[in-house]
Order: structure tokens, then C-alpha cells, then sequence
């Protein structure tokens, strides 16, 4: 079977709708004009029977003291009918009973005439009013009555004269009914084809926008989510109020997100695969040479000497360090990504903090020949922010800053208040980050320029980036070319109390 686009059946709809309303239209047409013509011709014979009874009076009484006068009724009746057709005049008795009539044998198929619509009639009221057609056993038509009565006496009858009768019934059929049905026909024609065209126009406009629509859905399912903007339609201004055009707003909106989620979800699993790849090549180098010292300890324990021994060792068990701390690393990392890590701020002193990290890292910068220093002015407020996540960040910035400040060379952490926000600053006197290295820092490890493995300091430095904006923060790195590296970032003050005074 086949289907009908939303434009057919609405046309086809509107076409069975018109034609019926044609018809129905058509129908009421030829009903009013017969009322009008039956209105036009009772009235213009309202006075008929009543001339008619004023007219044998005098000339030929109908009724004398013994009742009707059967001859006279019949001459009369025969005389109007042969001047008139078109009317069948009938005598009633004051009960209705038909007394006299001029019909042929069998032509008559009431006996008696309804007197409601006479009284009405001769009282005047408004016309058309329909009496009972003594030919027919169901149909009704206009009439003119009047009261036949003698003098000084009350009515003994009626004259009762039907003015559309048998013959003019006939005649109308055969002359009128051809013409009238053809001219009826022949406008509800025109009137359904100017109708149907005006429809079909209409609805074609109307439901453009929609035909539109439903194309750039198509063109949205074959072709999936496109890397740019789909081409979906607008709303223009002006028709907010259109069902279609606020459609439309929506299938764009909803485009739009979609298309903004496919590319965040595309850009996050590029970002993933080089992840993948950066940690992979990570773990690749530490694991390759802690394989290789152990299986030379195992091949040749028995001809390597004691100091190529225990340096063997000492580096297979930097090695493993080292791929421990990039394991640890990734774990925090995914836990800061799943969304499942949320901050849990509370008031803290940053002098306080600076300094039990300090403590944590003497005697590594001790060994490596590096001087620690802290910046602290006087009156530091309070920071509010999670205790636990500011640690490990200035944890990661210290431990990267001392792995790469040379010996002989200063780590120093700087605290100033600013307003509303403390800035907290780790700089080192190292080799410095290269400019090709600064964009996407904090997006994702990188590799250095040699080509190299990925320190831990990339994922640090990322763990980093998470953990301060959980706290409503950003680091950025402070230009300072050749004169190593510097990193700041602010934290919000909890209360105006001051610090420890330092």
C-alpha cells in the first residue's frame, strides 16, 4: 500500500471535506430557493381562498340551510382548476374532514387536513406555512384557507386551496429539473476545483518549513554528526508563535548539542589514544631498562663484581620507583577524571602548609645541592580550599622544580595576598619549559624535544590542572625565558584572619 506524505493527506483530507461541504452547500441552496419560492407564492395568493368564498357568495352559494351544495362545489372546483392548474382546492368541515374536492378517482389520499397551519394562517402569522397536501400521505405545502360560513352563523367550514399541486409538481420536474441540477452541479464544480487549487496551495506553504525540516533530519541520519555545524533551519523572527518553526528551533538546538557532545567526545578519545601512547612510551623505557639490569644480574652474578652489582641495583630499583610513582600517578589521575573526586573545602593557613612541605623535601634538596626558599610576608589570611589537594599541588610543583634546578641552584615558594585571592608562586632556577613545549602544558604529557620519554612531570603537572580547578582555580606558567620555570596560582581567602604573623 502506499504511503501518503503529511501534504497528500492533508489534501486529500481537505478535498473529501470541500466536496462534502459542496454538496452540503449545494443542498442548502436549492432548499432555500424553494422556500423563497414557496414564501413568494403563498404569499402572493394570501387572499385567494377569501376572494374565492367572497366571490360565490353572491353568484353561487356553496352552502344553504340544508348544507353543501355538492353541484355548485364541483362546478366552482372544476372552473379554478381549469383557470389555475398549478392549485387543488379542497371544502373542509370545521373538524378537517375533506367534503369536496375535484381530484380524479384516487388521486386523494387523506380524508381529513390538519387545522393548526389553517388557524395559524388565518391568524396572520408570519409565512411560509406548510398544510398537509390532501395527494400525498406524508408531504406538506404552501395553501391560502379562508372560513366559509353563512351569515349571522359561525364557520362551517373551510376553503382549503393547495397552490403548488399535482401539476405544477409535474411540470417543474420535467421543465426545471435538468437546469437546476446542472447549474448546481456545474457550481459546486467550480466552487470545489477553486477550493481544492486554493487548498493545495495553502498547505503546500504551509508546510514547507516542515518539508525542510524533514530533509535536513534525513541529511542529519545518513550523514551522522558532521565536524562542523549541521545545516538545520532557523526560526525567524517574527514567527515564535509557528508550531513548525518552533520545531525546527528545537531540531537545531538539539543538532547543536549533539554535534557539541560528538566533538567533546571525539576530542576526549584523541586525547585518551595519545594518553594511551605517551604512558605506554613511558612505561616502555623504565620497565625495558629494569628488565635488562635484572637479567644481566642473572646471567652474570657470578662474574660481575660487587660495586657493578649493587649499581645494577641501585638502578633497577630506580627503575621500579620510578614506574611505582608513574602507576600512582595514573591511578590519581583517573580518579580526578571520572568525576567521582569532588573537593571538600575548609579553612587552612598556606604558611603553615608551605612549610610541612618543605620539611618533606630537605633532605632530598640537600642531596641534590638545591636551596629552599619561602617568600612568606606578614599577615597571609586564610585560604579555603581542600587541604588534602593543595598539598599534593604544591607537592608535584616542588618535586618537579627540584628534579629540574641543577645543583648549586634555588627553589623558592612565594605567598602574596592580592585582594580577595592569595598568590602562591614556585619558581626554580632550572633549564626553563621551551615555548613549543608551553601550549597544552596542562592538557596532556609531553614529550620532550629530543624526543625522549615523558617524565612523571607531565601527568604531575596535569594532576595539577585537575586538582586546582576542583578548588575554583588555574595555574599558569609565568614567562621568564632562561631564567628556569614559574608557576602561580591563587586560592580564595576564607576570613580576614591573618596568619601567624611571619
Amino acid at each position: 500500500m502506499m504511503k501518503l506524505t503529511l501534504t497528500q493527506r492533508l489534501s486529500l483530507v481537505f478535498s473529501v471535506l470541500l466536496l462534502a461541504c459542496s454538496g452540503a452547500s449545494a443542498w442548502l441552496q436549492i432548499r432555500a430557493n424553494d422556500m423563497r419560492e414557496q414564501e413568494v407564492v403563498q404569499g402572493l395568493s394570501r387572499d385567494l381562498a377569501a376572494n374565492i368564498v367572497n366571490s360565490v357568495t353572491h353568484s353561487a352559494p356553496l352552502m344553504d340551510a340544508n348544507g353543501l351544495r355538492p353541484d355548485a362545489v364541483r362546478t366552482l372546483f372544476g372552473q379554478l382548476m381549469g383557470v389555475n392548474p398549478s392549485v387543488e382546492v379542497y371544502l373542509l368541515d370545521n373538524a378537517g374532514r375533506i367534503k369536496g374536492d375535484d381530484a380524479p378517482p384516487g388521486h386523494v389520499k387523506r380524508d381529513r387536513v390538519d387545522l393548526a397551519p389553517v388557524q395559524r394562517f388565518i391568524a396572520g402569522e408570519p409565512l411560509p406555512i406548510l398544510g398537509d397536501d390532501p395527494r400525498s400521505p406524508d408531504a406538506r405545502k404552501v395553501f391560502s384557507a379562508a372560513p366559509l360560513q353563512l351569515a349571522g352563523q359561525p364557520p362551517s367550514g373551510y376553503i382549503y386551496v393547495v397552490l403548488l399541486g399535482e401539476a405544477h409538481d409535474r411540470l417543474a420536474a420535467r421543465v426545471d429539473a435538468g437546469n437546476v441540477l446542472r447549474t448546481t452541479l456545474w457550481s459546486m464544480a467550480l466552487v470545489a476545483l477553486l477550493g481544492l487549487l486554493a487548498g493545495l496551495t495553502a498547505f503546500s506553504f504551509i508546510t514547507r518549513p516542515l518539508r525542510r525540516l524533514t530533509d535536513a533530519m534525513r541529511r542529519f541520519d545518513a550523514n551522522g554528526v558532521p565536524d562542523t555545524q549541521p545545516p538545520v533551519p532557523r526560526s525567524r523572527p517574527g514567527r515564535r508563535g509557528d508550531d513548525i518553526v518552533v520545531l525546527e528551533s528545537a531540531f537545531a538546538q538539539m543538532a547543536d548539542r549533539i554535534g557539541d557532545q560528538w566533538r567533546a567526545l571525539t576530542h576526549q578519545d584523541q586525547q585518551r589514544r595519545e594518553l594511551i601512547t605517551n604512558i605506554s612510551h613511558d612505561l616502555r623505557t623504565p620497565l625495558t631498562s629494569l628488565h635488562g639490569y635484572l637479567e644481566t644480574l642473572s646471567l652474570k652474578s657470578d662474574s660481575l663484581a660487587e660495586t657493578e652489582r649493587r649499581r645494577y641495583l641501585s638502578i633497577a630499583l630506580a627503575q621500579s620507583a620510578k614506574v611505582g610513582r608513574l602507576a600512582q600517578a595514573l591511578f590519581e589521575l583517573a580518579r580526578l577524571e571520572s568525576g567521582g573526586v569532588q573537593a571538600e573545602r575548609e579553612p587552612f593557613s598556606l604558611v603553615d602548609l608551605v612549610q610541612d612541605v618543605f620539611q618533606k623535601f630537605e633532605l632530598t634538596a640537600q642531596a641534590r645541592g638545591v636551596a629552599l626558599h619561602a617568600r612568606i610576608p606578614p599577615r597571609v589570611p586564610v585560604v579555603s580550599a581542600d587541604l588534602g589537594m593543595i598539598e599534593r599541588v604544591l607537592t608535584n610543583l616542588l618535586d618537579n622544580a627540584l628534579r629540574h634546578t641543577p645543583a648549586h641552584g634555588e627553589v623558592e615558594v612565594a605567598l602574596e595576598p592580592r585582594g580577595d585571592r592569595v598568590l602562591v608562586t614556585v619558581a626554580d632556577t632550572g633549564e626553563g619549559i621551551p615555548a613549543a613545549r608551553r601550549e597544552g602544558l596542562f592538557q596532556r604529557p609531553q614529550r620532550p624535544m629530543s624526543g625522549g620519554a615523558v617524565t612523571s612531570g607531565g601527568l604531575g603537572l596535569l594532576i595539577v590542572h585537575r586538582m586546582l580547578a576542583l578548588n575554583g582555580s588555574s595555574i599558569r606558567l609565568v614567562d621568564r625565558a632562561g631564567r628556569g620555570a614559574v608557576f602561580e596560582f591563587a586560592l580564595a581567602v576564607a576570613t580576614p584572619a591573618v596568619g601567624d604573623g611571619r
